[in-house]
């Protein structure tokens, strides 16, 4: 099974769901209701029960003042090679929304990176805020989007690929610079695609390719991993766009 979802806590330390529990909640003010960051992950995974969508893993980083959370929720919808993953970060002071996306490349980071390929929820904790309500339609539009996305995972699967191209596609993206990846990386890139490390990723196929990209990729510092990751679906698709 794939990677597909990266979390980068402070210093580089996570908590599970049961941790989040101890971490305090502020009091709410006239214009400003916090709600504790184990009901908004609770409310999550219910409501992805409702939809028969179960959370197969979970992990979470939380400031050292408790302020702010972020997560990232890995569901049972998978597919050959590859599983949907949740990003979840929300704030008590303030300083972000709650926010939620979704997809096959999710990163998430205590630095305030945040990416996925579709981000359903955008919210405000103001008095009239509703977390049911929001929460509910935020997996609803994450449902509907993960047809769109498991056929695109799809078509990459079937996409065989010439050897020739694969590696104009690497000389591409880090030699001619279409792709914002520092350059050392190419030679991690060819290593991974034509010798794979797991059996899924052997077939010479444009879903090879980029799981090549993203696993040299884990090899960077988190601005860089998250800048890189967030333009490879971009640069694949632009190169590939002709093929579908």
């Amino acid at each position: 099974m794939s990677e597909t979802s990266t979390l980068i806590g402070y210093g580089g330390r996570t908590i599970g769901r049961e941790e989040l529990t101890l971490v305090p909640t502020p009091p709410a003010t006239e214009t400003h209701r916090p709600i504790p960051h184990q009901e908004i992950v609770q409310a999550l995974v219910e409501t992805l029960g409702f939809h028969h969508i179960g959370v197969v893993h979970d992990e979470y980083a939380v400031s050292p003042d408790g302020m702010k959370v972020f997560g990232v929720l890995d569901l049972e919808t998978e597919m050959e090679g590859c599983r949907f993953s949740i990003g979840l970060r929300n704030s008590h002071d303030k300083s972000m929304r709650l926010a939620m996306t979704c997809g096959y490349r999710v990163f998430v980071c205590s630095n305030m990176a945040f990416a996925g390929d579709f981000t359903p929820v955008l919210a405000k904790h103001s008095k009239s805020f509703s977390l049911i309500d929001c929460v509910s339609v935020g997996v609803d539009r994450m449902q509907r989007n993960f047809e769109p996305m498991r056929k695109q995972v799809e078509a990459w699967q079937k996409s065989e690929l010439t050897n020739v191209t694969a590696k104009v596609v690497i000389y591409e993206a880090f030699v001619e610079g279409k792709l914002e990846a520092p350059k050392h990386l190419a030679r991690l890139v060819h290593d991974l695609y034509f010798e794979p490390k797991y059996e899924e990723f052997r077939p010479r196929t444009i879903w090879s390719l980029s799981n090549a990209f993203t696993s040299a990729f884990k090899d960077l510092e988190p601005i860089p991993q998250f800048k890189a990751t967030a333009k490879l679906g971009e640069f694949l698709e632009a190169r590939f766009s002709q093929s579908f």
